[in-house]
């Protein structure tokens, strides 16, 4: 069963092994809930996470780095309504304070528990409401609050983001949730991801599984070309379906539910009118593909042509020529939605045939240069994008 497939009513805790839940805690100024907790109840613990690269890291992303270094995490505790990034020592001690008091009443190490938060960046969080929303949480966990969970995180989101993926005899499962809809960009696209499994699958493997798995899917989510300073893939293993599946499928089917989380991430990125896959082909090498797919992602004359319902191929191929991929300019071919607009770099089809109405939009550059290839996910650049991002509140 795939991704797209399953049931994501519960998302996390639809893998045996997990508690969640999210409350309400009045960070957010729009008054929805705000804090999430996710708890591995084992027997394995093991646990694997990447982060930005952005070299500015918040708080909890310099939290978590170090504490899931030793392959486990008995839980996370995430926030949305502040991103607790650029705030200084105090942030770094508000991070800390939330780790000892959701270890304390979890009866856990502090350095067992991972930390997120998401939101407006430059600003201390109010740990008078953060700490009482930390207990409410705890007291709240259920295996049924998944869903729960992936509402707390939201920002700017407008829906929930979940996927499930169960393995081809049911023995075992993956969950996850995620949220982002602004500042996406690789580095992991602007997210927090949280992924669980009841396979018993050792640190090792899970770390493994999870670098494969985020550089074809988050790594490959481009909304806006910007990276924030929070971005977090977490991924817990409980163990508690007694299962070790095969290396191969489990990468397979933990790709399959970043690939639904990025792709729900592009469908809400704020203000998009259109979902847009740059896919290269016949590229001399993978690098050249991604690299000529995400110079047209970041491209603002494409992105907007797309938004105005304009396939102007003049600019896929004047975005391509800025890069060091391996092709020659009068041998390039460029589809848009199944259209040769461009053909050996000139002319091709009218771009007329080219139907811009509907959602889905798909882009394919032909580089003659090789056999790889590689596709960036992106939207296109709206007014609504514009106003989105000129107010910005959580």
């Amino acid at each position: 069963m795939s991704a797209a497939e399953s049931k994501t009513s519960t998302g996390i805790t639809v893998p045996a092994g997990f508690r969640a839940a999210g409350v309400t805690a009045g960070l957010k100024d729009s008054g929805g809930s705000d804090v999430a907790l996710v708890v591995n109840d084992g027997p394995s613990k093991a646990a694997a996470a990447v982060f930005t690269r952005n070299r500015v890291a918040a708080a909890p992303v310099l939290w978590s780095r170090q504490a899931v270094s030793d392959g486990r995490a008995d839980a996370v505790i995430l926030n949305s309504g502040g991103a607790n990034a650029c705030t200084g020592a105090e942030g770094f001690q508000n991070t800390h304070a939330t780790a000892e008091k959701t270890a304390a009443l979890l009866g856990i190490s502090a350095s067992d528990v991972l930390v997120c938060s998401t939101g407006l960046i430059g600003m201390q969080l109010p740990m008078d409401k953060l700490i009482p929303g930390v207990e409410a949480a705890a007291a709240d966990l259920s295996a049924d609050g998944g869903l729960a969970a992936a509402q707390a995180i939201m920002t700017t989101d407008t829906v929930a983001k979940q996927a499930v993926f169960t393995g081809a005899d049911g023995s075992f499962s993956i969950g996850g949730m995620a949220k982002g809809a602004g500042m996406l960009a690789p580095g992991l696209a602007t997210m927090l991801v949280v992924l669980t499994t009841d396979a018993d699958v050792a640190a090792p493997a899970l770390d493994e599984a999870l670098r494969a798995a985020t550089a074809v899917t988050f790594d490959r989510t481009d909304s806006d070309g910007c990276m924030s300073t929070n971005d977090t893939v977490i991924l817990l293993a409980s163990g508690a379906s007694g299962t070790v599946p095969d290396g191969d499928e489990f990468t397979r089917g933990l790709t399959e539910v970043c690939h639904s989380l990025a792709q729900q991430l592009i469908t809400d990125a704020e203000g998009a009118s259109h979902d847009i896959a740059i896919t290269t082909v016949n590229a001399a090498t993978v690098a050249d593909a991604e690299t000529a797919s995400r110079a047209v992602a970041r491209s603002n004359l494409f992105k907007t042509a797309i938004f105005g319902n304009d396939p102007n191929w003049g600019r896929v191929l004047s975005a391509v020529g800025t890069t060091d991929a391996a092709f020659e300019p009068d041998r390039i071919d460029v589809r848009i939605n199944g259209v040769q607009v461009c053909r050996n770099g000139g002319i091709g089809e009218p771009r007329e045939s080219v139907d811009l109405a509907p959602r889905a939009v798909s882009v394919e550059i032909d580089l003659h240069a090789g056999t790889e290839s590689a596709t960036i996910w992106t939207n296109d650049l709206t007014t609504d994008y514009v106003h989105e991002n000129s107010a910005y509140s959580s």
